[in-house]
């Protein structure tokens, strides 16, 4: 609740300074490259999950936020919603409350205060300890740009990784522009300068398996794929943010903008509500999904806040040329079909679709910030220098096609009491409509509701869109979405959320209207730095074409997968965690043609206090019907890598990860990671197939500050 609460048990009274006195000790002896919390971890699997992917998560500065406040923790005398969002560990309740509480009763005091706060639990502010502060200190807007980039600290990455058995594109010999031109090494490097938490310069570069590296067509170059950035935050109160370079935009829910990812249905199920800064630095390998060029974010006056950004950018693309019998036109008429965003150019083929598309993105934002809210104007515009027109067929007949497109939309987000009111209202230049409608209530010190209602027309079109939905595409959907969390007693807590949704035209792999609902209940343990324990169950009935179906027109089916997970993380002694995770998943199509199959993985995770070596390692074992019915496991990798595959088939997986960080300022690591199938002849497909039964990669990165 945002209404003030007093009622504080003896119990939590006497948690807190234990918890900060076990804190501030462990702090000082342990490694300083914590994991990510545990909840982020799911959060990963979900997003693949909802994508039904198979590859690894490509965004991996994803949490890179965690990093710079755990050099410079976050002070919560002076944060505003957008830096607490930027956590990624708060729900919008608990941003609300938090800041509610400041208002009501001044400055914190202490971090003991937070305990007054209706709803943090153990759990809450035992994950944000690390990246929050109390200070009286206030903001210096005088520090000029040239003392921010002597000064600072400095962070570089060189990293590499191989699988050791030869995928198709390395040996093809039948057709010669399938073959790879490079090697099987993927090679990455980074650099990044950053002042505390209010600029940031740095370049990243990356070969994939296959690309050539100094030769070919990247003779000159060496690496594939560049990004480079400079990024500005709070520089003074008129020059709010400054990107220069690569960086991504987010606008209102997403309806017509949002960069990286959203947190849709997840097992957060409260952090539905997008928000924070407008523009972000971008250093991910992800050759998708930014923009390159400049914008910024200005304070007019008091309450306004206006960002405007521009991009000009290459594309790839499969390009088309249409014939024409008009003597006057010196050359054919070109377009494309779709944008690739594989971001692999690896052999003849790929190369050709390299760059082959111009964009243009420009646009901007207008806000207006009161007290206990804002409202805000978007405006977005795309460009190409050729027009897309896709191949024709029936689920895409209301995609958009052409070489301009035009968005705008209108966002709120206002707290009244205990609701946290928000929405978006799109339209794209056809005329068609996408609008979302959300409400987060505390209801109790112990109960938040969150409620949220979509409506994207079928004609709605928008290429940066990345809402809330059943997919992120913002399209063909009406949907209502509930979910809650219970905490009926300390260290204790349950959550759940149920999704219905219809959509009134095709879609892909759906030749007809459909429909379809999901949901997820969890219940969770967590006793201070020494257990956690979970239940989680989760299913979803959809529907889709019927597989094998012999008639003239495809029928839909109901299909159903359901999974449930128990999941067991135990501190043996200091420096020593086992964690277990058994899953068990059942699919079917009609109540019939059922398949399941259990994982089960056991990690140790070895991080003595006194010897600079420690590892992390996982054998895990799984007998599965096959891709329908896989399990994402989020597996610990190299520092800022993310590797979530997924466990399918009948076999077993293990890793072992070292790290070595006896020399100041530097970070020495190596992995081995291998995948057996018992059942299976060859991972992947095409020119990505590797025939037989294992597939084993290894990887070594070297991480030096200064």
């Amino acid at each position: 609740m945002l209404s003030n609460h007093h009622e504080l048990t003896m119990k939590r009274f006497l948690f807190i300074p234990f918890l900060l006195y076990c804190y501030q000790w462990t702090a000082a002896q342990t490694d300083s490259l914590q994991d990510f919390p545990s909840e982020n971890q799911i959060l990963l699997e979900d997003i693949l999950q909802n994508t039904e992917s198979e590859s690894d998560f490509d965004f991996n500065t994803i949490f890179e936020s965690l990093t710079a406040y755990a050099a410079k923790p976050l002070n919560l005398n002076q944060a505003q919603e957008k830096e607490l969002k930027e956590l990624g560990l708060l729900t919008d309740i608990q941003i609300a409350e938090l800041l509610q509480h400041r208002a009501e009763n001044g400055e914190f005091l202490s971090l003991l205060e937070l305990q007054s706060i209706p709803s943090f639990n153990q759990i809450t502010i035992q994950s944000i300890l690390p990246y929050i502060a109390i200070t009286g200190d206030l903001d210096d807007y005088q520090v000029p740009i040239g003392k921010m980039l002597l000064n600072g600290r400095n962070e570089l990455y060189l990293r590499w990784n191989r699988n050791l058995q030869l995928a198709q594109g390395f040996t093809e010999e039948d057709i010669e522009e399938r073959r790879f031109l490079g090697d099987a090494n993927r090679f990455y490097l980074r650099y990044k300068h950053a002042y505390e938490n209010r600029m940031t310069l740095g370049v990243t570069a990356e070969k994939d398996p296959g690309e050539p590296f100094f030769k070919s067509v990247n003779k000159n170059e060496g690496f594939d794929f560049y990004s480079l950035h400079f990024f500005l935050k709070d520089y003074n109160k008129v020059i709010r943010l400054l990107a220069i370079g690569d960086y991504s935009v987010s606008l209102g829910q997403g309806l017509i903008a949002h960069s990286g990812f959203g947190y849709g249905k997840s097992n957060l199920v409260m952090a539905i509500k997008k928000s924070g800064r407008p523009l972000r630095p971008y250093s991910s390998v992800n050759e998708e999904g930014f923009l390159r060029g400049a914008g910024a974010t200005f304070g007019v006056g008091k309450h306004l806040e206006l960002t405007t950004f521009a991009s000009f950018r290459s594309r790839d693309g499969n390009l088309t040329t249409q014939d024409t019998t008009d003597n006057s036109l010196e050359d054919d008429i070109s377009s494309f079909t779709s944008l690739l965003i594989a971001g692999l150019h690896r052999n003849a083929r790929e190369i050709a679709d390299q760059n082959t598309i111009q964009q243009l993105t420009f646009g901007g934002s207008l806000r207006y910030n009161f007290s206990n809210g804002h409202v805000a104007v978007n405006a977005l515009r795309d460009q190409f220098d050729k027009p897309l027109l896709r191949t024709v067929s029936p689920y895409n007949l209301y995609y958009f096609n052409g070489q301009n497109l035009f968005n705008a939309s209108f966002d709120y987000s206002f707290i009244l009491r205990n609701f946290n009111f928000f929405g978006e209202t799109a339209r794209s230049d056809n005329g068609a409509m996408a609008v979302l409608n959300g409400l987060l209530i505390g209801l109790d010190t112990k109960v938040d509701l969150a409620i949220l209602h979509r409506h994207y027309d079928i004609d709605y079109q928008a290429l940066n869109a990345n809402g809330f939905g059943e997919s992120t595409e913002v399209r063909n959907e009406n949907g209502l979405y509930l979910g809650m969390v219970l905490r009926p007693f300390n260290a204790w807590e349950w959550s759940g959320y149920f999704d219905a949704y219809r959509h009134s035209w095709l879609r892909f792999r759906t030749d007809a209207p459909s429909r379809g609902y999901d949901w997820r209940m969890r219940l969770r343990y967590y006793k201070k730095r020494d257990l956690e324990l979970y239940l989680q169950i989760r299913q979803e009935i959809k529907q889709q074409n019927l597989p094998e179906n012999l008639g003239k027109t495809d029928e839909l089916a109901a299909v159903r997968a359901f999974q449930a997970r128990l999941y067991l993380a135990k501190i043996i002694v200091p420096g020593l965690e086992l964690r277990t995770r058994l899953d068990w998943g059942l699919n079917d199509v009609n109540n019939a043609n059922s398949t399941n199959g259990f994982s089960i993985a056991q990690d140790i995770i070895y991080r003595p206090i006194s010897i600079p070596f420690s590892f992390t390692t996982r054998f895990a074992l799984f007998d599965t019907g096959g891709f329908a019915t896989r399990f994402y496991n989020y597996e610990n990798d190299l520092l800022y890598v993310f590797s979530i595959p997924a466990y399918y088939n009948r076999g077993t997986r293990f890793y072992f990860n070292l790290r070595y960080r006896g020399i100041p300022n530097l970070t020495l690591e190596a992995r081995y990671a291998q995948t057996y199938w018992k059942n299976g002849n060859g991972f992947g497909s095409g020119v990505d197939e590797i025939a037989g039964k294992i597939r084993s990669s290894v990887s070594a990165q070297i991480k030096y500050q200064f």
